[in-house]
């Protein structure tokens, strides 16, 4: 692939990802790109560990993709298990007689893969992963291959930070104009300035140790039951 080429791919993908995007759209984005522009990927996934130290699997573009991803979980072992918990890239140019996966080679060969390249992704500081690719012929894998590669796994993680953040500035959002709310009730309802309204959610907060956004929820829930 030519660079302008690459160029020209990447500012499509990165169009398509303008905040704010669907997480699941996204990923399934890249996935597809992946596969369709990567020489000799046939199928594409997205492996996310998970709290309990668990790992699934996102936006396959086949059941292929998915049955390739789940046969190395169960056995743990495989391109992406690896570079999921650790290793950054991990390249297989042939499954069947690579010694590394003496379990999962095999079994990887009779569903018809050859060739396997997981790169690593973080969205610091709770989300890691890997973008993994799928061929059907052994040694497919080059430096342009990889070079492209990598660029989605970056995107990858670009749009799990993105929608994290925006996860994270939606619930600060909310929760200021919560208490907003709340202070606005008490100011009403007990002839209060601002400061002392605010100063009144604080106490009960600190005095019930409970959260301010939850005492002011409460208070907000109330007005609106008297209200009724």
């Amino acid at each position: 692939m030519e660079l302008s080429e690459v160029t020209d791919l990447m500012s499509t993908v990165a169009e398509s990802l303008r905040a704010p995007v669907n997480p699941d759209e996204g990923l399934a984005q890249i996935t597809a790109s992946a596969a369709d522009t990567i020489s000799g990927v046939r199928h594409a996934s997205i492996s996310v560990t998970t709290k309990d130290g668990s790992i699934r699997t996102l936006a396959p573009t086949s059941s292929l993709a998915v049955a390739a991803d789940e046969l190395q979980y169960e056995l743990g072992e495989g391109p992406c298990v690896r570079a999921a918990l650790g290793e950054p890239v991990v390249r297989v140019d042939d499954i069947a007689t690579d010694t590394r996966w003496p379990l999962y080679g095999p079994k990887a060969a009779a569903l018809g893969l050859r060739a396997q390249l997981s790169f690593q992704f973080r969205a610091d500081p709770d989300v890691r992963g890997a973008l993994n690719l799928y061929a059907d012929e052994p040694d497919v894998f080059d430096a342009d291959a990889q070079f492209i590669a990598a660029m989605f796994a970056d995107w990858t993680a670009v749009l799990l930070g993105w929608h994290k953040q925006e996860v994270s500035l939606s619930e600060a959002l909310e929760t200021r104009n919560l208490i907003g709310t709340a202070i606005g009730i008490l100011m009403e309802r007990y002839k209060l300035d601002h400061d002392r309204a605010f100063a009144f959610l604080v106490r009960l907060s600190s005095s019930g140790n409970v959260k301010l956004r939850d005492i002011a929820a409460g208070v907000v829930a109330d007005a609106r039951k008297n209200a009724e």
